[in-house]
C-alpha cells in the first residue's frame, strides 16, 4: 500500500468513528423523558429495576436525585415504549451507517 491509501483509509475509518458518535450523541439524549414530575432515563437497568419491583407506587429518584412518588407500571409502560422507539431508530440509522463503508 502506497501512503495515499493509507491516509484515504484513515480518513474514512475517522469520518466512520464520527458519525456513529454523532448517533449516540443523538439517541442517547432522546432517552431521557419527563414523566410524573421527574426526569428519567430509558435504559436496561430502569426497565429491568421497575420490572423486578412488585408495588404499583413507589419511591425513585429522578435523574436530578429527588425523591419521587410515581405509579410504576405506568412508568414502566412509557420507559418501555421510548426506549423501544428510540433503539430502533438507532439501529436502523447504524445500519445504514454500516453499509455506506
Amino acid at each position: 500500500m502506497n501512503v495515499d491509501d493509507l491516509i484515504s483509509q484513515t480518513k474514512a475509518k475517522f469520518s466512520h468513528n464520527l458519525a456513529k458518535f454523532y448517533l449516540q450523541e443523538k439517541y442517547k439524549s432522546r432517552l431521557t423523558f419527563a414523566d410524573q414530575n421527574g426526569l428519567w432515563e430509558a435504559n436496561q437497568t430502569f426497565i429491568s429495576f421497575l420490572s423486578s419491583q412488585t408495588s404499583i407506587e413507589i419511591v425513585l429518584l429522578d435523574l436530578y436525585e429527588n425523591p419521587i412518588k410515581v405509579d410504576r407500571i405506568k412508568l414502566l409502560e412509557k420507559t418501555n415504549g421510548i426506549y423501544n422507539e428510540v433503539m430502533n431508530d438507532w439501529y436502523k440509522e447504524f445500519t445504514e451507517l454500516q453499509n455506506k463503508r
